[in-house]
């Protein structure tokens, strides 16, 4: 070993050591931007903090910005508070993607990453990768290979560019997986299972260990559980009036968490909405215990229809189509649209008694991703 001159021996170890860790430690910006974005990097970057030889920069884009839709997941799930905030806020698509594209090249300029990580399908997802290939640095999709094959959503288009331009995709699902592969993707896709099973298992267990810490207050003891927040939905007065209607004519109370956004739509166009209790938005384990509690569940969310499937309810998708194709068997996943008539035929169909199949991995999503990054 090459003598460090004025150093003691026993610091020039541990000099020697730290040299080491620096030069070897993989460096990896992970960016969030919206609620299913913090779950997911809740339970990677758990992971990561037990890797010596990784260091992970966490880059919050600011897509959601109000403090129950963002600061309440950084609180509730344990994650590291982000180095980074852009701050970006609401916006059409273009100046939303614009300004973090813009914010996010600025800071991988500075931290010279190994590795970008990137989830699901926002347009935080599509600006990061953007941001990364433009820069090249390899890019990593957590969640890849989704298809609604439906371009009019936007959350479509980013999925298929993100894959595009990434250098390793990991698919939560066969399905995934067969999607990438038809797309001439196979030689970097990587199965995985599905990172929201690891949250769901983990958060599960914490929620039933003491459960009266995440009841929602003044929640009746039978009740429907709703989510609305797609565009499709709440740019469309029409399709707004079909679901209130629908729920109106439920036979117990529907509990919907409203993003603040869509509840100003949603007093101007529907008054009086009947049957319908409005809540301020909830954090992740609170809404897992409302999905745990409920009957069953009416959304137009992705995410909360993988995770109802997951926690054993049936749930009543409000689009006309689902990336999640594998929570459809045995009427465990419903597709309904805004259609009044189908909502309440859904609503009514019986509760399935088919065991649910072990289509999203072992719960250990996460451990193989931070595995795959350091060895490819």
């Amino acid at each position: 070993m090459t003598e460090i001159p004025g150093v003691y021996p026993v610091y020039r170890i541990l000099l020697t050591e730290l040299l080491f860790f620096i030069y070897v430690c993989m460096r990896i910006v992970s960016i969030v931007g919206a609620r299913p974005q913090f779950i997911k990097a809740a339970t990677v970057s758990r992971i990561f903090r037990t890797k010596p030889d990784l260091q992970e920069i966490l880059l919050h884009t600011g897509q959601h910005y109000d403090s129950n839709m963002s600061e309440i997941f950084f609180r509730d799930l344990d994650i590291p508070r982000p180095d980074y905030n852009l701050g970006v806020g609401s916006g059409s698509h273009a100046y939303q993607t614009g300004m973090m594209l813009k914010g996010t090249e600025e800071v991988l300029i500075k931290e010279k990453p190994d590795w970008t990580l990137v989830y699901g399908d926002t347009n935080s997802t599509l600006a990061g990768a953007l941001a990364a290939a433009k820069l090249h640095i390899r890019i990593a999709h957590v969640e890849a290979g989704l298809r609604s094959f439906n371009r009019n959503m936007p959350e479509e288009i980013n999925r298929i560019v993100t894959d595009r331009i990434s250098d390793l995709l990991f698919a939560p699902t066969g399905t995934a997986v067969e999607n990438l592969k038809n797309e001439g993707l196979s030689s970097i896709t990587r199965y995985t299972g599905d990172v929201m099973y690891d949250s769901v298992l983990f958060y599960q267990k914490l929620i039933l260990e003491n459960p009266e810490k995440y009841i929602t207050e003044r929640i009746p003891e039978k009740f429907y559980l709703a989510t609305i927040h797609r565009a499709e939905n709440t740019d469309n007065p029409e399709n707004l009036v079909a679901i209130f209607k629908a729920c109106g004519q439920l036979d117990h109370p529907v509990i919907l968490p409203l993003h603040p956004r869509t509840r100003k739509i949603v007093e101007t166009h529907i008054p009086d909405p009947g049957n319908v209790t409005f809540i301020d938005p909830v954090g992740y384990l609170e809404m897992l215990k409302l999905i745990m509690d409920s009957i069953k569940v009416l959304t137009d969310s992705g995410g909360l229809q993988k995770e109802s499937y997951l926690l054993g309810k049936q749930c009543i998708t409000l689009r006309t189509e689902t990336e999640w194709i594998e929570t459809l068997h045995d009427n465990w996943n419903l597709i309904t649209s805004s259609d009044t008539d189908r909502i309440i035929m859904a609503v009514n169909t019986p509760l399935p008694v088919a065991k649910r199949k072990p289509e999203f991995g072992d719960g250990n999503a996460s451990k193989i991703i931070a595995k795959e990054l350091l060895l490819f």
